[in-house]
């Protein structure tokens, strides 16, 4: 009996294929193009499936990307799991050249330019990253419990981060937050996400209100409400974490009494800033989750009051890091995000004409080529980070809730294939593409709509560019080969 393959009946690669996530790939394809000639479309144009024009363009990178999906699901899928180091390795290096690439394009060193075709191997590198933690983490005895062993898979996905960075595009980078997504179905703990989102919260509230006073007191509301959410997080992870009801709720009295209590002084009697005194309930709680812990050894204690310190330490240097580490046009954005700005003619114009072109297409739309907004060119970049808003004009609610619904469905059979992964590899991997998949609709098109921050980032199979069609390709089709051999009897 030959090796390798033991069974000659068990099913071949197209027999096990998803069939169903390769029909929304080519739907999500179809719709793509679609959008790309509604937005890249010129009043006096006769020819949309010119090379000149990225309409017709666009088709080439269309078509490039199915012979890669083809490629990849004629390879072993062993290949993936044997060569996953080589990759990111190889992926990585580039990365690291690119930050010393003499071509800048948009402020951004992240493009590689060979005669008329760039690349930008940021998109490339998504993939290679997602192989490599989900080789780290099938390896004999690894366990996200083990801090040495998280700290690894952090790692793995902190290294091509830092290299995007260097390239001066943030955006990119900020992608690979998606992969925590992944940690956490992996055992990561809940607490870990926990505190990311408190951190948000923290900053936002705080910037967002740091200028409204509470009452007639010359206390900052934004800093007031969060040290007020420090307080009852941290008695909220006392309540779980310590399984000490009457404690958390001890913390929450004597938080919420102290706190009022000098509120009504400082409005009726003495003005002054409350937040010094619940700087100080802050400073006693976290001397006093201490206390405990030399009375009950239990280290949850010590953790909730590195919670509270680290809490106070952010938020501290959240202003500070706005106003001078930040570049200004990078305040702005944020700054127009929390409504502090306007800035209609600067950082606010995209997402305020995106909004224009999404809310004239009304009901049904505008219909293709007939676009106002889009065709008059009032959206910067809208055939690349903006092309949600061409959809929106054109194809109306109905056909941007469709494109919605398409893209819950991706996300919906990716879980479901994640899950039935016979090995740990294949379902690592799986909800490493279902992370960043999500991450770049969630963000792509909230910023279309002015509810997340620009960040530059592709809406995927619709952004106009062969970089991000093929890097979300690979990322699909390799996961999809991976599953295509999760039954396939080996020697």
């Amino acid at each position: 009996m030959p090796s390798g393959r033991v069974n000659d009946k068990q099913p071949g690669v197209l027999q096990s294929l998803d069939w169903w996530t390769i029909g929304i790939y080519v739907a999500l394809l179809i719709f793509g193009w679609i959008s790309v000639c509604g937005a890249s479309y010129t009043y006096g144009d006769t020819d949309i499936f010119s090379l000149d024009a990225r309409s017709g363009m666009q088709i080439v990178w269309i078509v490039t990307s199915i012979c890669i999906g083809f490629v990849l699901l004629m390879m072993d899928d062993r290949f993936f799991d044997t060569f996953a180091y080589v990759i990111y390795g190889l992926l990585l290096l580039l990365l690291f050249a690119t930050i010393f690439n003499p071509h800048e394009i948009k402020g951004s060193r992240s493009w590689i330019v060979m005669g008329p075709l760039r690349l930008q191997p940021a998109e490339f590198a998504k993939f290679a990253t997602a192989l490599a933690v989900a080789k780290l983490m099938s390896t004999y005895g690894f366990t996200m419990q083990r801090w040495k062993h998280f700290a690894a898979a952090c790692g793995v996905v902190l290294l091509p981060m830092l290299c995007i960075v260097g390239q001066k595009e943030t955006g990119s980078a900020l992608v690979y937050l998606s992969f925590f997504l992944m940690f956490y179905r992996e055992g990561m703990p809940g607490s870990i996400l926990f505190t990311a989102v408190a951190m948000v919260m923290y900053f936002v509230l705080g910037i967002k209100y740091e200028e409204v006073m509470l009452w007639h007191t010359p206390t900052s509301l934004g800093r007031f409400i969060v040290m007020l959410l420090v307080q009852v997080f941290t008695a909220g992870l006392v309540y779980v974490n310590c399984d000490d009801k009457k404690e958390a709720w001890h913390i929450v009295g004597y938080s919420f009494g102290f706190t009022l209590l000098f509120l009504l002084f400082s409005e009726f009697v003495i003005p002054f800033d409350v937040t010094y005194v619940q700087y100080v309930i802050c400073a006693c709680l976290i001397l006093h989750l201490l206390y405990k812990y030399t009375r009950t050894r239990m280290n949850n204690y010590v953790l909730i009051a590195l919670f509270s310190l680290g809490s106070i330490a952010f938020f501290s240097g959240a202003d500070y890091v706005l106003n001078n580490i930040m570049q200004p046009h990078q305040r702005v954005r944020i700054n127009v995000l929390l409504g502090l700005d306007e800035d209609l003619a600067g950082a606010g114009y995209n997402v305020h004409q995106s909004e224009i072109a999404i809310g004239s297409g009304g009901l049904q739309g505008k219909g293709f080529l007939n676009g106002t907004q889009t065709k008059l060119k009032f959206v910067p970049e809208q055939d690349t980070d903006f092309i949600f808003c061409t959809v929106g004009e054109e194809e109306g609610f109905v056909g941007s809730a469709g494109v919605l619904l398409l893209f819950l469905a991706l996300i919906l059979r990716l879980i479901k294939l994640a899950e039935r992964q016979p090995f740990r590899f294949g379902r690592v991997y799986g909800y490493c593409v279902l992370g960043i998949f999500l991450f770049h609709v969630f963000i792509n098109v909230g910023m279309v709509l002015g509810l997340t921050p620009v960040i530059g980032i592709p809406l995927p199979f619709f952004s106009y560019g062969g970089s991000s069609l093929w890097g979300f390709t690979l990322l699909l089709f390799i996961f999809l080969r991976i599953d295509a051999g999760r039954n396939l009897i080996r020697q």
